[in-house]
């Protein structure tokens, strides 16, 4: 719920959004999924599902990955490539540095690095809670905190590719029955604004 609110999430799609999880509404019941699959450059892609109609979305899937240059695989195609882990930005914008490593590395953080503007903080998912708390009670603004999947290597793709990529992961997060997508891919700043523009 946090997340959606933290993206200015209309109230009535996240309440509608829970109904859903939840079983609620007309008597259909959901069940999660996971589909796995290589996207243009030998890039990793895992997708989180919620649906009440597996066939359906099973189709949607691949007819996604096969028109942006991508491959549905079968379970445990790519999955190995992640880790479930607890990551926490803070803008580092006038925040002290010793502060914010004291407080995650205290906590149980497992990696603190700089990202651009921001400080990363990695967790393991057992300790994502106690390092969120231990920087909201040192008075550090997070940026976003979330459980996600993290690739344990990425994948630079050409020009060509990461446009590809990128129409790849914008279709499958407009599907409704997506929940998340995770992929390796590394792309530079330079590529992102060349295909952008």
């Amino acid at each position: 719920m946090q997340k959606a609110r933290d993206n200015s999430m209309p109230k009535e799609n996240i309440e509608r959004a829970i109904q859903r999880g939840a079983g609620a509404g007309d008597g259909e019941a959901y069940e999660g999924i996971t589909y796995e699959g290589y996207g243009p450059g030998g890039v990793a892609i895992l997708v989180s599902i919620l649906t009440d109609n597996r066939n359906r979305t099973a189709a949607d899937v691949r007819h996604i990955f096969t028109k942006h240059g991508g491959s549905l695989g079968t379970p445990g195609t790519v999955a190995w490539q992640f880790e479930r882990k607890g990551v926490i930005l803070v803008d580092a914008e006038g925040v002290d540095e010793d502060a914010v490593m004291e407080a995650a590395l205290e906590a149980g953080a497992e990696d603190i690095s700089q990202d651009g503007t921001q400080w990363q903080i990695t967790t393991e998912p057992t300790e994502f809670n106690a390092v969120r708390e231990a920087l909201e009670a040192a008075g550090i603004a997070m940026a976003s905190a979330d459980l996600t999947m993290v690739p344990k290597t990425t994948v630079a793709p050409n020009e060509a590719e990461a446009r590809r990529l990128l129409k790849l992961v914008d279709s499958l997060e407009e599907n409704d029955d997506v929940q998340e997508v995770f992929a390796n891919f590394d792309i530079s700043e330079e590529m992102l604004e060349a295909v952008a523009g």
